[in-house]
């Protein structure tokens, strides 16, 4: 199968509530979506919305980087598309875009899943986040991942209380690297009665060595997420004990490939992985989920609840 065309489009999908972190507040989900047609007119598609906080990719610069550059994939075999893809100085989304609908032609995209999704909380006042808590265990959605801020006394009595009022749930907190040492420990020490089943990113993307020292003192397991985006930060936490569990984004590794990459890698190194993704469209969702099923012996965790955030 030769390539014959790519094309892009913006996409929006409102969300039911804004979503809410210490890093940003968004109001729908806005994606670059990439269609890839081959020589028999089959039409593979995929998606990256903007992740500047994380890649520093915004729409414009994932939408141009995938245009200037579509030109390189026009004419070449499917299987050969990778490499030229691999060689390309763009960002990571816009190559995940590419990557998932170049995967597809050869490798369709069955849309399994066998787990649950985490469902986001978003930060807000306490009183609002009790009540999106409540109404997510209500809907049957009890595995809720609570967004935290800089305040580490709204985090602590948040937490207690989502689990006080749903003491069935299960709680993923994420702190979005707005903590130091000294809040992680504090809020580590306030709900250690409290049964929470991981704590993810507390910290600054970069700083490994407080992430580390975080993960030594902890009895709960804490996530990689902003500080892993590809196969080598993946392995330098993992060699190094910097954290207990990888977080996978399509968005942040590149794509289909590169994920799988990093999915073998840690079942070999039987470290276990999130299988998580950013604000994303129903086509990128599914490829993730889809990974989620293939590996699910080493992917303990899923958080891709982007299309029931959906209006």
């Amino acid at each position: 199968m030769k390539i014959k065309k790519i094309t892009t489009t913006l996409e929006k999908i409102p969300l039911k509530t804004p979503f809410i972190t210490s890093i940003r507040r968004v109001e729908s989900v806005e994606f670059v979506r990439v269609l890839v047609e081959v020589e028999d007119k089959k039409v593979a598609v995929g998606e990256a919305p903007a992740t500047k906080a994380i890649t520093g990719e915004d729409l414009e610069t994932i939408q141009t980087a995938i245009e200037d550059t579509k030109g390189v994939f026009v004419g070449l075999e499917v299987y050969e598309c990778f490499a030229k893809l691999d060689s390309l100085g763009i960002g990571s989304s816009a190559k995940a875009a590419l990557d998932m609908a170049f995967y597809n032609l050869i490798n369709p995209m069955k849309n399994k899943a066998d787990k649950k999704t985490a469902i986001t909380i978003s930060y807000n006042e306490i009183r609002k986040m009790l009540y999106d808590a409540n109404v997510a265990v209500n809907s049957k959605n009890n595995i809720l991942k609570v967004k935290l801020a800089e305040d580490i006394d709204h985090a602590i009595e948040v937490t207690k209380k989502i689990k006080h009022q749903n003491p069935n749930a299960l709680i993923y907190i994420d702190a979005n690297q707005a903590w130091d040492y000294e809040k992680s420990v504090k809020f580590m020490d306030a709900i250690s009665g409290d049964q929470i089943e991981l704590i993810e990113q507390p910290v600054k993307k970069d700083d490994l060595k407080t992430l580390k020292k975080i993960t030594n003192y902890s009895k709960i397991p804490i996530v990689a997420d902003e500080s892993c985006l590809n196969i080598d930060d993946v392995k330098n936490i993992v060699q190094n004990n910097i954290a207990d569990i990888i977080n996978i984004k399509l968005m942040k590794c590149g794509g289909v490939t590169k994920a799988i990459e990093i999915l073998e890698y840690c079942l070999l190194e039987n470290v276990p992985v999130m299988m998580g993704s950013m604000l994303e469209g129903p086509t990128s969702i599914s490829y993730a989920s889809s990974l989620a099923y293939d590996y699910k012996d080493v992917v303990k965790y899923v958080d891709l609840d982007s299309p029931l955030l959906y209006r």
